[in-house]
């Protein structure tokens, strides 16, 4: 269920503080599912050493409709989106103050499975930016390309009509942008699309599995594997490697999971691809050139929703007992584990430190650490629940809680 929000009480207590140099320290920007690279990681960002008041200043905050989509910037503004009233809308807004820019709107609504009901029936997907287009995947599996400046729909594509039933679940995966073409895994499988006018190059995967099964909840990465450039897809049953021009499966492996709950981005780490999936294990898997998939380890940690962070040869993760752990990548050993932290975090690494933003509104810094857990810093950012993933954009940070959109800037 919903929790309603008090924050606005809190952002009028605390102030709108003045925006301070926007770009400073890794001036890439955040335009699209886990970053620049798709990794969740900022090398060479310089961060504070305390996330209070003083140093982490709130420019400004504004309410919007229900979301679990993460923010993405361009230059000078950020997009959100909303679930309100049978609509989705997206809202281009200033990064300078948060006033709107635009904002643009389709019939999208649905509702999923009781069991589900706790997850919301509102929009997930977290856009994609060039700079120039904005694509946006709606619940209803849907993908809608807007004109970055003006808000204007180019082109959409509805996937769920093209499959004949949209996926009981909706649209979670996050579209993925390489250079003209964009990537989504929609319709019941996974699409490459020409980014000027939405017309499909291929289809693979196609799914006709049923609601425990059917519908993905991963979003892919592009990665080179043997040598070879391909796209890495998690569907809810299996890992598979694409080629890109074709959409050949080049390989696939079948992954264990509760419900088909394969829900974590694929992560490359040493010519290998390492998962985990509620109700299976987690393992790095080995992709041998025309060969079977071999698994190089495996460990009984059983990840959830949270994609992690890769670190030297550590993977710090979130799992599905609501604990916070790194494991050895070079030996699958499971170093620390700590006590429940929450039911979910979304992150973002510079290299030595995490910046971790928990579904109850608790920010996080936490040292690139394999001996031990150790906790920088820590600060309540809002007092709504968020799923959103959090947005790194320079010294700039934005937080998508459930009804709210924070700027928050972390001057150096």
């Amino acid at each position: 269920m919903k929790r309603r929000s008090f924050l606005t009480s809190v952002a009028s207590a605390a102030g709108v503080c003045c925006l301070s140099n926007p770009i400073l320290g890794d001036d890439r920007l955040w335009q699209g599912w886990r970053g620049p690279n798709r990794d969740g990681m900022l090398t060479g960002a310089v961060w504070p050493d305390t996330l209070d008041e003083k140093t982490l200043r709130q420019v400004w905050s504004k309410n919007f409709g229900d979301s679990y989509s993460g923010p993405v910037f361009s230059k000078d503004s950020i997009f959100t989106t909303e679930t309100k009233s049978g609509k989705e809308r997206v809202y281009c807004v200033s990064r300078a103050d948060g006033s709107t820019k635009w904002s643009y709107d389709w019939d999208g609504s649905m509702t999923v499975p009781f069991f589900a009901a706790r997850n919301g029936s509102w929009i997930r997907s977290t856009p994609a930016t060039d700079g120039k287009t904005l694509f946006v995947g709606g619940i209803r599996d849907v993908l809608v390309a807007l004109d970055c400046e003006k808000g204007t729909e180019l082109w959409r594509v509805d996937f769920g009509k093209l499959a004949g039933k949209v996926p009981d679940f909706g649209m979670a995966c996050s579209p993925l942008i390489d250079g003209e073409y964009i990537y989504i895994q929609a319709g019941k499988g996974v699409h490459k699309l020409k980014a000027s006018d939405g017309s499909i190059v291929w289809n693979a995967l196609g799914d006709n599995g049923d609601m425990m099964t059917s519908g993905a909840f991963s979003s892919p990465v592009i990665q080179t594997l043997n040598g070879k450039r391909q796209l890495i897809v998690q569907t809810r049953t299996k890992l598979a490697g694409l080629d890109l021009e074709t959409g050949k499966v080049d390989w696939s492996y079948e992954v264990a999971a509760f419900r088909g709950m394969n829900i974590l981005t694929p992560t490359l780490w040493d010519n290998a691809i390492f998962t985990s999936s509620y109700g299976g294990r987690s393992q790095l898997l080995d992709v041998p050139n025309n060969e079977s998939v071999k698994v190089r380890w495996d460990n009984k940690i059983e990840g959830y929703m949270s994609s992690p962070i890769v670190i030297d040869h550590y993977v710090y993760m979130h799992l599905k007992s609501n604990r916070f752990a790194c494991l050895d990548l070079q030996t699958g050993q499971d170093l620390w584990t700590t006590k429940k932290v929450g039911e979910y975090w979304s992150m973002v690494s510079n290299g030595n430190r995490i910046l971790a933003l928990g579904h109850d509104g608790q920010l996080r810094l936490i040292a690139h650490n394999p001996k031990e857990f150790e906790l920088i810093s820590e600060r309540k950012v809002t007092a709504e629940e968020s799923w959103a993933h959090l947005a790194v954009s320079g010294n700039q940070i934005a937080v998508r809680s459930l009804n709210n959109l924070m700027l928050f800037d972390w001057g150096v």
